[in-house]
Protein backbone atom coordinates (compact mmCIF):
# COMPACT_ATOMS: atom_id res chain seq x y z
CA UNK A 1 0.00 0.00 0.00
CA UNK A 2 1.02 3.42 -0.77
CA UNK A 3 2.14 6.11 1.63
CA UNK A 4 2.25 9.59 0.90
CA UNK A 5 5.96 9.59 1.16
CA UNK A 6 5.86 7.43 -2.35
CA UNK A 7 2.86 8.63 -3.91
CA UNK A 8 3.52 11.33 -6.83
CA UNK A 9 3.41 15.41 -6.08
CA UNK A 10 2.01 16.86 -8.84
CA UNK A 11 1.50 20.68 -9.43
CA UNK A 12 -1.97 21.63 -11.47
CA UNK A 13 -2.29 24.40 -13.63
CA UNK A 14 -5.39 24.93 -14.73
CA UNK A 15 -6.62 26.46 -18.01
CA UNK A 16 -7.43 30.27 -19.35
CA UNK A 17 -10.71 31.80 -17.71
CA UNK A 18 -10.45 29.18 -14.93
CA UNK A 19 -9.26 28.68 -11.53
CA UNK A 20 -7.69 25.98 -8.54
CA UNK A 21 -11.38 25.38 -7.61
CA UNK A 22 -12.90 24.66 -10.89
CA UNK A 23 -9.45 22.84 -11.93
CA UNK A 24 -10.03 20.70 -8.65
CA UNK A 25 -13.61 19.97 -9.27
CA UNK A 26 -12.54 18.83 -13.38
CA UNK A 27 -9.92 16.46 -12.08
CA UNK A 28 -12.67 15.14 -9.67
CA UNK A 29 -12.15 11.51 -10.97
CA UNK A 30 -8.60 11.44 -11.93
CA UNK A 31 -8.10 12.60 -8.50
CA UNK A 32 -10.26 10.02 -7.11
CA UNK A 33 -9.12 7.37 -9.45
CA UNK A 34 -5.25 7.70 -8.81
CA UNK A 35 -5.83 9.25 -4.82
CA UNK A 36 -3.02 5.96 -3.96
CA UNK A 37 -0.77 7.16 -6.34
CA UNK A 38 -1.08 10.89 -7.11
CA UNK A 39 -1.47 14.08 -4.22
CA UNK A 40 -2.57 17.08 -6.82
CA UNK A 41 -1.61 20.61 -5.80
CA UNK A 42 -3.88 23.34 -7.20
CA UNK A 43 -2.36 26.80 -8.28
CA UNK A 44 -4.43 29.28 -9.06
CA UNK A 45 -3.18 31.77 -11.86
CA UNK A 46 -2.04 35.59 -10.51
CA UNK A 47 -4.77 37.64 -13.36
CA UNK A 48 -8.43 37.65 -13.16
CA UNK A 49 -9.61 37.40 -16.54
CA UNK A 50 -12.07 40.16 -17.75
CA UNK A 51 -15.73 38.25 -17.26
CA UNK A 52 -17.78 40.13 -20.26
CA UNK A 53 -15.58 38.20 -22.74
CA UNK A 54 -15.27 34.44 -20.64
CA UNK A 55 -16.59 32.00 -22.31
CA UNK A 56 -16.19 28.84 -20.96
CA UNK A 57 -16.11 30.01 -17.10
CA UNK A 58 -18.59 28.73 -14.22
CA UNK A 59 -20.54 31.47 -12.81
CA UNK A 60 -20.37 31.14 -9.27
CA UNK A 61 -16.21 31.53 -9.66
CA UNK A 62 -13.89 34.00 -11.23
CA UNK A 63 -11.76 32.72 -14.07
CA UNK A 64 -8.05 33.70 -14.20
CA UNK A 65 -4.75 33.33 -17.14
CA UNK A 66 -1.77 32.73 -16.89
CA UNK A 67 -0.76 35.56 -19.55
CA UNK A 68 -2.73 38.23 -21.73
CA UNK A 69 -1.54 39.14 -25.11
CA UNK A 70 -3.78 42.07 -26.29
CA UNK A 71 -3.38 45.17 -24.76
CA UNK A 72 -6.99 44.83 -23.19
CA UNK A 73 -5.75 41.71 -21.24
CA UNK A 74 -7.17 39.14 -23.03
CA UNK A 75 -5.80 35.87 -24.47
CA UNK A 76 -6.60 34.59 -27.94
CA UNK A 77 -4.75 31.24 -27.99
CA UNK A 78 -4.59 31.36 -31.55
CA UNK A 79 -3.93 34.79 -32.73
CA UNK A 80 0.15 35.53 -33.24
CA UNK A 81 1.17 38.47 -30.74
CA UNK A 82 4.38 40.67 -29.66
CA UNK A 83 3.01 40.63 -25.67
CA UNK A 84 3.08 37.89 -23.00
CA UNK A 85 1.65 40.40 -20.74
CA UNK A 86 1.68 39.31 -16.66
CA UNK A 87 3.96 36.26 -17.74
CA UNK A 88 6.92 36.80 -15.76
CA UNK A 89 4.78 36.94 -12.45
CA UNK A 90 3.14 33.52 -13.57
CA UNK A 91 6.58 32.29 -13.34
CA UNK A 92 7.83 33.97 -10.03
CA UNK A 93 4.60 32.58 -8.43
CA UNK A 94 4.97 28.72 -9.94
CA UNK A 95 8.65 29.61 -8.29
CA UNK A 96 7.49 30.31 -5.06
CA UNK A 97 4.86 27.42 -4.96
CA UNK A 98 7.61 25.01 -6.13
CA UNK A 99 9.90 26.36 -2.62
CA UNK A 100 6.64 26.76 -0.47
CA UNK A 101 4.68 23.40 -1.11
CA UNK A 102 6.87 21.65 -2.78
CA UNK A 103 8.85 19.52 -3.40
CA UNK A 104 6.85 18.32 -6.90
CA UNK A 105 7.87 15.32 -9.04
CA UNK A 106 5.30 16.49 -11.94
CA UNK A 107 3.51 19.52 -13.59
CA UNK A 108 0.58 18.78 -15.05
CA UNK A 109 -1.24 21.48 -17.48
CA UNK A 110 -4.56 21.92 -19.72
CA UNK A 111 -5.14 24.65 -22.36
CA UNK A 112 -3.22 27.60 -21.71
CA UNK A 113 -2.28 26.27 -18.74
CA UNK A 114 -0.67 23.45 -20.92
CA UNK A 115 1.01 25.74 -22.91
CA UNK A 116 2.50 27.03 -20.02
CA UNK A 117 4.22 23.58 -19.20
CA UNK A 118 5.68 23.32 -21.56
CA UNK A 119 7.10 26.77 -21.39
CA UNK A 120 8.26 25.38 -17.77
CA UNK A 121 9.77 22.47 -19.25
CA UNK A 122 11.35 24.59 -21.67
CA UNK A 123 13.42 26.94 -19.56
CA UNK A 124 13.86 24.25 -16.89
CA UNK A 125 16.05 22.17 -19.79
CA UNK A 126 18.02 25.45 -20.50
CA UNK A 127 18.58 26.27 -16.66
CA UNK A 128 16.62 29.33 -16.28
CA UNK A 129 14.42 28.25 -13.30
CA UNK A 130 14.85 27.51 -9.59
CA UNK A 131 12.44 24.75 -10.02
CA UNK A 132 12.59 20.97 -10.90
CA UNK A 133 10.22 18.17 -11.58
CA UNK A 134 10.84 15.19 -13.51
CA UNK A 135 7.46 14.75 -15.26
CA UNK A 136 4.97 16.15 -17.33
CA UNK A 137 1.52 16.16 -18.53
CA UNK A 138 0.05 18.27 -21.25
CA UNK A 139 -3.97 17.93 -21.75
CA UNK A 140 -4.60 20.00 -25.12
CA UNK A 141 -1.77 22.17 -25.30
CA UNK A 142 -0.16 24.53 -27.57
CA UNK A 143 2.62 26.48 -28.39
CA UNK A 144 2.65 29.97 -27.56
CA UNK A 145 1.96 32.28 -30.51
CA UNK A 146 3.69 35.28 -28.27
CA UNK A 147 6.99 36.24 -29.53
CA UNK A 148 8.42 36.72 -25.74
CA UNK A 149 7.92 32.89 -25.80
CA UNK A 150 9.83 31.67 -29.63
CA UNK A 151 13.15 31.48 -28.05
CA UNK A 152 11.76 28.59 -26.04
CA UNK A 153 10.96 26.52 -29.30
CA UNK A 154 14.27 26.33 -30.48
CA UNK A 155 15.17 22.54 -29.73
CA UNK A 156 13.42 19.45 -28.62
CA UNK A 157 12.56 18.84 -25.04
CA UNK A 158 13.70 15.51 -23.10
CA UNK A 159 11.96 15.44 -20.23
CA UNK A 160 9.25 12.16 -19.76
CA UNK A 161 5.96 13.53 -20.85
CA UNK A 162 2.05 12.81 -21.70
CA UNK A 163 0.35 14.27 -24.39
CA UNK A 164 -3.67 14.27 -24.42
CA UNK A 165 -6.09 15.61 -26.74
CA UNK A 166 -9.09 15.65 -28.86
CA UNK A 167 -9.71 15.16 -32.01
CA UNK A 168 -12.46 17.78 -32.25
CA UNK A 169 -11.33 20.02 -30.17
CA UNK A 170 -12.81 23.35 -31.86
CA UNK A 171 -10.67 25.90 -29.28
CA UNK A 172 -6.80 24.66 -30.19
CA UNK A 173 -6.35 22.94 -33.86
CA UNK A 174 -5.49 19.66 -33.62
CA UNK A 175 -2.50 20.72 -35.74
CA UNK A 176 -1.55 22.98 -33.11
CA UNK A 177 -1.57 20.69 -30.36
CA UNK A 178 0.38 18.29 -33.02
CA UNK A 179 3.15 20.79 -33.42
CA UNK A 180 3.71 21.05 -30.03
CA UNK A 181 4.46 17.32 -29.20
CA UNK A 182 6.58 17.10 -31.83
CA UNK A 183 8.87 19.14 -29.36
CA UNK A 184 8.39 16.54 -27.25
CA UNK A 185 11.24 13.24 -27.49
CA UNK A 186 10.40 11.00 -24.74
CA UNK A 187 6.63 10.96 -25.10
CA UNK A 188 3.66 9.08 -25.06
CA UNK A 189 0.38 10.34 -27.01
CA UNK A 190 -3.52 10.07 -26.46
CA UNK A 191 -6.02 11.11 -28.89
CA UNK A 192 -9.12 10.91 -27.76
CA UNK A 193 -12.41 11.21 -30.11
CA UNK A 194 -13.86 14.39 -27.97
CA UNK A 195 -12.91 18.12 -27.89
CA UNK A 196 -11.56 20.74 -25.80
CA UNK A 197 -11.67 18.83 -22.35
CA UNK A 198 -9.98 16.42 -20.12
CA UNK A 199 -10.66 13.42 -20.30
CA UNK A 200 -11.01 10.93 -17.02
CA UNK A 201 -10.41 7.39 -18.31
CA UNK A 202 -7.67 6.06 -15.71
CA UNK A 203 -6.61 4.24 -18.47
CA UNK A 204 -4.95 6.93 -21.01
CA UNK A 205 -2.89 8.08 -17.62
CA UNK A 206 -2.39 4.77 -15.98
CA UNK A 207 1.00 3.57 -17.95
CA UNK A 208 2.58 6.85 -17.81
CA UNK A 209 1.71 7.37 -14.32
CA UNK A 210 2.43 3.29 -12.98
CA UNK A 211 6.31 4.37 -15.10
CA UNK A 212 6.83 7.88 -13.16
CA UNK A 213 5.92 6.19 -9.82
CA UNK A 214 8.24 3.15 -10.69
CA UNK A 215 11.15 5.85 -11.69
CA UNK A 216 10.84 7.52 -8.36
CA UNK A 217 10.56 4.92 -6.14
CA UNK A 218 13.88 3.51 -8.04
CA UNK A 219 15.73 6.94 -7.25
CA UNK A 220 14.66 6.70 -4.06
CA UNK A 221 17.14 3.70 -2.95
Amino acid sequence: MNTSANKLRILAIHGYAQSDIIFKAKLGSLRKGFKKEIDFVFLRAPHKVPMKINFEIDETEEGYGWWFNTEDHIFKAIVPSNLAAGFENSLTLVEKTFQECGPFDGVLGFSQGAAFVTLLCSMQQKNLLQIKFDFAIIISGFKSMCAPHAIYYDEKISIPSLHIYGKTDQIIPIEMTEELSEMFINKRSIIHEGGHYIPSKKEYYKDFITEMLLNKNKSNY
